[in-house]
């Protein structure tokens, strides 16, 4: 039943209507003659606060509000991928046909071309019984996504009663499945879900996989586990872009999908035009072939903004329960907090710290607890995730405000970056003395099974010369480095290869853009090689000079870009020239 009711406030994007009795919260409404998009925030009464997802200039007192039944959701079905989205899940390619290049408002687009036709293969014939989850068939969609067509949660269990090959549109019905009840459930391949409601599973995993990214920083120091979560707080100009761009195309996730929430208009077309055209590393296609993309800019309405990480964490979802390993890139959720600060004002709510709403901790904990490794539903059990990396914007780079310490709280993995570190050229930014990872203990069996049993020891070794540096570094700045002892001198070197070998990572070579964890673990183990032997022929009286003048130290800063195939030959190679070195000095 539609409810229709009138416009009696407006407050930028908060609305009051009267009249709207009978309707829910988060139900979604269209407002005013030009049917803008809106969400019910608060009922008191017959009186309903609409938040509006569009432009509100030019709405006024006694304007219609017409209810739609259904809260805000989003559509799933073959079609998504590789798509460009704003924050209510419209397809800004569709948009700029009809309207240029401003979003006309009112604008209604199908978020999924119900014209194009999929070629349904299906997985289970009529008899067949199948529970929530089972896939039904699939729709060969990019040429890395394979899309699976699921039966619903609404339908628990049943059998089938008809199943439909061929090509379809995604509203055609597919599939007829006889219910417990003796009902017949029509299933097409599009599903709506709403976007504020977690999808189900079987149950949650613990995160003792790493989500190798073939960043040295990140898999070898502050590793995130698959189903993890992690922020990157940093300034402007720090990298947290480019630094989420390099997790985006490397991450051994099968799926990517990147929210630009709130961020600069400049630097999100830089990813929307660059994103089309970057080759996959996994396939050689593009990488949109298993991408998509939400953009809310800063310009754009603020509620949208509020709602567009629920979309992006919906369809997230959606893959997960196919069986995909999925990162999501969120960037950043300060401007996500910000615009809850926003329409918190307009409410007249009780202000928190700051300005922000009290409630804003335990929102950031509903998005980032939806991530996770888990069993999906269905009767052969799957292994799959989402990890999120959520990006954090703190005003002039202060990370002990509300949003930064909120996030802190809930993530596990804090990559700080750190514009000092940017200043000089050292990228990823990423300040090895304030950052850290709370997944080390939970991978570290994975690490030792896959790659070397030595890696925690060496990891811990590496992270304790990196802190006594910066201990020394106090001492070099006031009396000079000559006023050390020789084994201090001999880590200060040991410490500028950690930096400058090891952490340091060019995106831009085509070698050293992705380190595999093999070659992570070989480069450590040298740069640690040469502490040892040359600590030892200081011990034996050989002159610091002559250490800090060896040549092998030309090859351990060149084999960051010696193909990974060769690594292990240059890697013994490298090993026996240290301690031939080290032993003639």
């Amino acid at each position: 039943m539609i409810i229709e009711g009138n416009i009696i406030k407006v407050a930028g994007p908060v609305i009051l209507a009267d009249g709207m009795r009978g309707t829910q919260m988060h139900e979604m409404v269209k407002v005013g003659d030009d049917k803008l998009i809106g969400e019910i925030i608060e009922l008191e009464g017959d009186t309903a606060t609409i938040q509006v997802y569009e432009e509100t200039a030019g709405i006024k007192p006694g304007e219609k509000i017409e209810s739609t039944g259904g809260p805000l959701s989003v559509e799933l079905a073959p079609g998504i991928m590789g798509s460009i989205y704003d924050g209510i899940q419209r397809p800004l390619d569709e948009i700029k046909k009809l309207t240029g290049d401003y979003i006309a408002r009112g604008i209604d687009v199908p978020s999924v071309d119900k014209e194009k036709k999929w070629d349904f293969k299906p997985l289970v014939k009529v008899g067949d019984k199948v529970i929530t989850g089972d896939p039904l068939g699939e729709v060969q969609e990019t040429s890395a996504v394979l899309h699976k067509i699921l039966l619903p949660p609404t339908i628990e269990s049943g059998v089938v009663k008809s199943i439909q090959s061929g090509e379809h549109t995604v509203e055609e019905i597919i599939a007829e499945i006889e219910k417990d009840d003796g009902t017949i459930a029509e299933v097409a391949m599009l599903q709506k879900w709403p976007v504020r409601k977690g999808r189900p599973y079987k149950e949650k995993l613990d995160p003792d996989i790493p989500l190798v990214t073939g960043q040295r920083s990140q898999d070898t120091f502050f590793p995130v586990a698959k189903g993890g979560t992690a922020a990157i707080p940093g300034p402007f100009g720090s990298g947290k872009t480019v630094t989420q761009q390099q997790l985006a195309k490397w991450a051994n996730a099968d799926i990517v999908v990147y929210i630009g929430c709130g961020e600069r208009g400049n630097e999100m077309t830089e990813v929307l035009t660059e994103f089309p055209f970057l080759d996959d590393p996994k396939t050689g296609n593009p990488l949109m072939d298993r991408t998509i993309l939400i953009a809310n800019t800063s310009n754009m309405p603020v509620a949208a903004r509020e709602a567009c990480v629920y979309t992006g964490i919906t369809i997230a979802e959606y893959f997960r329960d196919q069986g995909y390993d999925v990162a999501l890139m969120a960037d950043s959720t300060s401007r996500w907090a910000e615009a809850m600060r926003e329409i918190s004002g307009r409410l007249e709510e009780m202000p928190g710290e700051e300005g922000y709403p009290a409630y804003l901790a335990s929102r950031l904990a509903q998005f980032y607890e939806r991530a996770g490794r888990i069993h999906t539903l269905g009767s052969t059990e799957l292994e799959s995730s989402i990890s999120v990396v959520g990006a954090v914007s703190p005003p002039g780079g202060d990370l002990s405000e509300p949003v930064t310490q909120n996030t802190l709280r809930i993530c596990k993995v804090f990559w700080a970056l750190d514009a000092s570190l940017a200043d000089k050229r050292h990228f990823p930014s990423i300040n090895w003395l304030t950052s850290y990872s709370l997944y080390v203990d939970d991978i570290e069996g994975w690490w030792s099974n896959e790659v070397g049993n030595d890696w925690r020891p060496n990891r811990d070794k590496a992270m304790a010369l990196l802190q006594r540096e910066s201990e020394l570094e106090e001492i070099v700045q006031l009396v000079g480095p000559d006023a050390l002892p020789d084994l201090d001198r001999v880590t200060l070197e040991t410490t500028r290869m950690l930096r400058e070998d090891f952490l340091g990572q060019n995106a831009f070579d085509d070698v050293d853009t992705y380190c595999p964890p093999q070659k992570q673990h070989d480069m450590l183990k040298i740069i640690l090689l040469f502490q040892d032997e040359a600590s030892a022929a200081v011990k034996k009286g050989a002159d610091i000079k002559d250490i800090v003048a060896l040549t092998v130290k030309d090859q351990i800063a060149r084999m960051k870009y010696v193909p990974s195939e060769e690594f292990a030959a240059k890697a013994k190679e490298i090993e026996a020239e240290v301690v031939k070195e080290c032993s003639e000095v």
